[in-house]
């Protein structure tokens, strides 16, 4: 069992400080590296989401019925690391495209597989919340890094980074393989479209999909709005750690503060929170509003989460409750981020405050939805 729970600390661990490096710093990388403007950089970032969602809700599902997962978390990091070097000989911009394409097919399919190891629950005794934490540490020790290492080498460094994270992805995943990983998963049919039976669930996907959404300008552009902002490259991969310190701290008391609370109250305050944070943005354009603001990111994006999963495991049975998680990686996570990604490369382009901006009136009519769930769905419900 130490054995199981060393290696899967070791993989969370791994994936998770790329994704610190990829999610926050790819788009400076672009700009810096590559020389090409905000709002092309933006298309590119836009395109790799539109194809994580496809492949997160098609190709990934499929893999997962024809090989265990125990093959697959080897041979992702394998093919991505490999699919990372087509970036570094183009500069073009759509030899970039291309390569974001290529890459977008596989990386990010490590996120749902690091995810889908429940069976190492129940045959290895291993602990998730233990081993996730890991994960969390691995994404903020990134941002610090990068902001250290492009405070001295710049901003073209960050492939690099990428490129040694990578490397120790393969050899966490290669280290060891659990012996229930190495069978493959009985997998049945995905049943998505009995999940829009429930008017519930088709609801709190569209809050879901303009709040998680509302997203998009702060993980393409907050590094290199920071950088407008004069800090240096150090101090603001400590800032971008603010949110995840203020998420990690909202999931450990989440479940006993909310056990009583609404559904339709959580997307509430998560909208009226991103409302005010974008806004803020856009108000006043200095260092101190944006860590300030970073403290809201555990209403913004921990807490409609957290509302958003309570919900699938009081509407749906296990059996359905993958496909919803799913849909909701799919379509809140990749889909509409990659739509609003172009929106706020634009609006940066003008003025970067605008692109913030633009975050806040897309809640809008979230707010109208909450109220609408409200009334249709909790109307006899009392807390």
């Amino acid at each position: 069992m130490y054995r199981a729970q060393t290696w899967l600390s070791l993989n969370f661990f791994a994936f998770f400080f790329t994704w610190g490096v990829f999610l926050p710093y790819w788009t400076a990388w672009l700009i810096a590296d590559k020389g090409i403007t905000v709002e092309s950089a933006s298309t590119i970032i836009a395109a790799g989401l539109f194809i994580r969602s496809f492949s997160t809700f098609f190709i990934f599902p499929s893999l997962s019925a024809k090989f265990s997962i125990g093959t697959l978390i080897k041979a992702f990091p394998a093919v991505s690391t490999l699919l990372l070097l087509v970036f570094i000989p183009f500069d073009s911009f759509y030899a970039i495209m291309t390569a974001m394409i290529l890459f977008s097919l596989v990386y990010p399919l490590m996120l749902p597989l690091t995810e889908s190891i429940g069976t190492m629950m129940q045959n290895e005794g291993v602990q998730y919340g233990k081993s996730r934490s890991w994960g969390s540490i691995g994404y903020a020790i990134a941002l610090v890094v990068v902001g250290g290492v492009t405070a001295s080498f710049g901003d073209t460094s960050i492939i690099y980074i990428m490129m040694l994270g990578s490397l120790f992805m393969i050899g966490a995943a290669f280290y060891y393989t659990p012996a229930s990983l190495k069978k493959r998963s009985k997998t049945h049919s995905v049943p998505f479209r009995s999940l829009f039976h429930s008017k519930r669930f088709v609801i709190a996907m569209v809050i879901s999909l303009l709040v998680q959404g509302a997203h998009a300008s702060y993980y393409s552009y907050g590094f290199i709005y920071l950088q407008d902002l004069g800090v240096s490259n150090t101090w603001g991969g400590i800032i971008l750690n603010v949110a995840v310190v203020s998420e990690i701290l909202f999931f450990i008391v989440a479940d006993r503060l909310l056990k009583q609370t609404r559904i339709s109250s959580m997307f509430l305050i998560s909208a009226v929170a991103s409302i005010v944070r974008w806004s803020l943005l856009f108000l006043f354009p200095n260092v101190a509003v944006y860590i300030a603001t970073q403290l809201l990111h555990s209403l913004t994006f921990a807490l409609a989460h957290f509302a958003f999963i309570r919900l699938l495991y009081e509407e749906f049975d296990s059996r359905e409750i993958p496909a919803a998680q799913g849909m909701y990686a799919s379509l809140s996570m990749g889909l509409s981020s990659s739509l609003l990604t172009v929106a706020g490369g634009y609006l940066y382009k003008e003025e970067p405050g605008l692109a913030f901006l633009g975050m806040a009136f897309v809640l809008v009519p979230a707010i109208g939805c909450i109220f609408y769930f409200k009334k249709k769905f909790e109307s006899s419900v009392h807390s």
